[in-house]
């Protein structure tokens, strides 16, 4: 089950790990050094024969201005020598000096004490559920942009995700209470109950296993219409044109299916919904105060003609 609150969650654990390594401090480890510093002195030292700044840069996702300061320092220092390739003026790398090495491996020896002392109250067991957890941790976070994001139809539990999604978050950026996720709850329930699998369709969006996103198609009461329903992005997933992506689905399966109508209930304050509907050529066709979710709403109708 996912926790109450993910983002909290990651934050509370930022917060804990970073006071335990030290990273808030100003000197690293004892050395005259900031936990950033020591990260652009350890990129450096795996790279023998030498690394590009731009590079650099690119490993610590540290600002150039910033990291710029900091190779100045080290060059000062005397930890750090630069050199302009022969073939390329423009092209400059960076390499430790004798000074450089003798202060990272120095400090390596003290940053592989201090996590040993970290580790050492734990138990043989307990170190490998540790180490497993954070490679897991390393994995999602690292496979989280790359990884492929397929559509599949509804699968039995993924009607309770979409209510308690729906819940959640529309709770969380519009303050709307149960009577929207009482809502949903009868559409899902409704599709679910009259559901006709050769003029209706629920697509989840989908990446290692993780579901991102979700939309159904449902016949309307006209003969000859559909209704799009129940599209949601998490917010990890948002940017990416999935809603755009999941709204051709659904007028591609209604062309082929044969329906001569789309149309749609959303709410005015839904503007990214409202854009993706519009980019798709959805046209506003309806639209009052509505109660029903919350004070102040203004429900709207959008139809697309086949």
């Amino acid at each position: 089950m996912l926790p109450r609150d993910p983002v909290a969650a990651v934050r509370r654990f930022n917060r804990f790990y970073t006071r335990r390594i030290g990273a808030l401090d100003e000197a690293h480890l004892g050395s005259p050094y900031t936990l950033a510093e020591m990260r652009v002195l350890y990129e450096v030292a795996q790279a023998p024969d030498g690394i590009t700044p731009k590079l650099l840069a690119t490993r610590t996702g540290m600002d150039n201005g910033y990291l710029s300061r900091v190779l100045k320092r080290f060059e000062t220092e005397a930890l750090l020598t630069r050199q302009t390739s022969a073939s390329d003026r423009r092209s400059v790398s960076v390499w430790l000096t004798s000074d450089g090495i003798h202060a990272y491996n120095r400090w390596l020896g003290l940053a592989q004490g201090a996590v040993e002392g970290m580790l050492g109250p734990l138990s043989s067991v307990q170190k490998t559920k540790l180490t497993r957890a954070m490679a897991e941790i390393e994995h999602l976070l690292e496979g989280a942009a790359a990884g492929k994001i397929v559509l599949r139809g509804h699968r039995p539990g993924d009607m309770g995700w979409i209510v308690h999604r729906h819940g959640a978050l529309y709770a969380r950026e519009y303050g709307w209470d149960e009577r929207f996720e009482a809502l949903v709850a009868r559409i899902a329930a409704d599709f679910i109950d009259a559901f006709d699998p050769k003029r209706e369709r629920c697509w989840i969006a989908e990446r290692d296993g993780e579901p991102l996103g979700c939309i159904a198609l449902v016949k309307g009461e006209a003969e000859g219409q559909a209704k799009l329903r129940l599209l949601l992005i998490e917010p990890s997933a948002r940017g990416l044109g999935l809603g755009k992506r999941l709204v051709a689905e659904c007028v591609a399966f209604a062309r082929k299916t044969g329906y001569r109508e789309i149309t749609l209930w959303t709410q005015s304050i839904l503007t990214a919904a409202r854009a993706v509907y519009a980019g798709a050529g959805f046209q506003l066709v309806e639209s009052h105060p509505d109660d029903l979710i919350a004070k102040g709403l203004i429900s709207e109708t959008w139809v697309l003609k086949l």
